[in-house]
């Protein structure tokens, strides 16, 4: 589909229509401005997406993120390490939406959008799966936010 996609091009709308059914929701946002989810979803979202989404939808103070589906997962180890179709363009997109709702931008030395990307899955682990915190945050962002603070440690 991949290599279709960028060197021919389409013959009619149905073979679009088919190929957009292959790109299946993958990413669902949660935060202030909009919820995709809530806590019957645990078998997709895991149960910290899902909780993150019913919190968010009880309009409790979480700020604006994403959760990949349970199935990005099993995808990847049943397609040779390789994601679903569309998943970049929906994580693109739902980092954007974030930027939005946080007044930030990924990747801009003045005001970063930083990431936490913490592991879930359908049942509880604590302890057991890793996470990555300030994600975006690299050496120039590091000295814009320090010329903007004066503090190293801003």
């Amino acid at each position: 589909v991949h290599s279709r996609c960028l060197s021919a091009p389409l013959e009619s709308h149905s073979e679009l229509d088919h190929l957009l059914t292959m790109v299946k929701k993958s990413v669902y946002l949660f935060g202030t401005e909009r919820t995709e989810g809530d806590a019957s979803m645990r078998e997709l979202l895991g149960g910290k997406g899902a909780n993150l989404a019913e919190m968010s939808a009880l309009g409790l103070p979480v700020p604006a993120g994403l959760t990949l589906s349970t199935e990005v997962c099993t995808y990847y180890y049943q397609h040779d390490s390789t994601y679903p179709p569309g998943l970049r363009k929906q994580v693109a997109n739902a980092i954007v939406a974030m930027e939005k709702v946080m007044g930030t931008r990924f990747g801009d030395r003045r005001n970063p959008l930083l990431l936490s990307v913490r592991s879930g899955a359908r049942v509880s682990m604590p302890g057991m799966m890793e996470t990555v915190l300030n994600l975006g945050l690299n050496d120039d962002i590091a000295e814009g936010l320090t010329a903007l603070t004066g503090d190293e440690r801003f």
